[in-house]
């Protein structure tokens, strides 16, 4: 069975058939899916959906572009929503510089918060970072998070890069880029990623994989990205999924 570790089922793409679509996505051999909170509405949205359905776990956290709309209020209110027993990561957290805003200073802040939050309840981490890879490792250093358990989500570096982060024992995931023609660089860095690191994820619904580029991305196309990393690994699909599902299982103690 294959474990989804980064999906966002609570977005508003899935209003119209997502009760459907998860029960067809728990039919088609998904055991555990992780929904991912972005945003302060998210976290409020993920957790309903982990109440609801006994194959979903969450996270908490507020994604870089997000930032601007924390405070210390609600972000004390973002450290109490941690207690819910399904919560199983503070994420996704970082930074992102693609686009201009928040400003690099508020996005810094509070990933640095969120990062002693992880500390604080023991959590591992799911990290975001978009054309920022050195200020994301810099501060994760200067935050001890090589302490802590973590996945670089949707990661887009180097194999240079990654080699960082395997020195911190780090998963990596990988999704539907890794089908994309121009995707070389990821490409080098899966087939130098130790599949020990690996771990499944689609970022729904974002980045469908090949032959769905463009459309709405669902967990129903993870086998698709499963068999990309096992052709760049030359080995076998299945033995893809089961270790990349052991994987996810040591992650989030699932």
């Amino acid at each position: 069975m294959i474990i989804e570790s980064h999906t966002h089922m609570d977005d508003s793409a899935f209003d119209e058939d997502r009760e459907s679509l998860i029960e067809e996505i728990k039919n088609s051999g998904i055991e555990y899916m992780m929904n991912i909170s972005a945003s302060l509405t998210s976290i409020n949205t993920s957790i309903e959906l982990a109440k609801k359905y006994d194959f979903i776990y969450t996270s908490v956290g507020v994604h870089p572009s997000e930032t601007e709309d924390l405070n210390s209020k609600n972000f004390k209110w973002l450290r109490e929503q941690v207690s819910f027993e399904k919560v199983k990561a503070i994420g996704e957290i970082g930074l992102d510089y693609y686009w201009q805003e928040p400003e690099k200073e508020i996005q810094q802040h509070w990933f640095r918060e969120q990062l002693r939050l992880a500390h604080e309840v023991n959590l591992p981490v799911i990290i975001h970072s978009r054309e920022a890879a050195a200020d994301t490792y810099r501060i994760m250093k200067e935050e001890k998070a090589d302490k802590l358990d973590g996945v670089i989500h949707c990661f887009s570096y180097t194999k240079e890069t990654a080699r960082d982060y395997l020195n911190w024992n780090y998963y990596f995931g990988i999704g539907g880029v890794v089908t994309f023609q121009n995707a070389k660089k990821l490409k080098e860095a899966v087939e130098y990623i130790p599949m020990e690191n690996i771990v499944l994820e689609t970022d729904s619904p974002y980045l469908a994989p090949v032959p769905y580029r463009g459309k709405r991305n669902s967990s129903l196309n993870l086998p698709l990205i499963a068999q990309a990393i096992a052709d760049l690994k030359k080995m076998d699909v299945e033995k893809v999924i089961e270790i990349t599902r052991e994987n996810t299982k040591k992650l989030y103690k699932l």
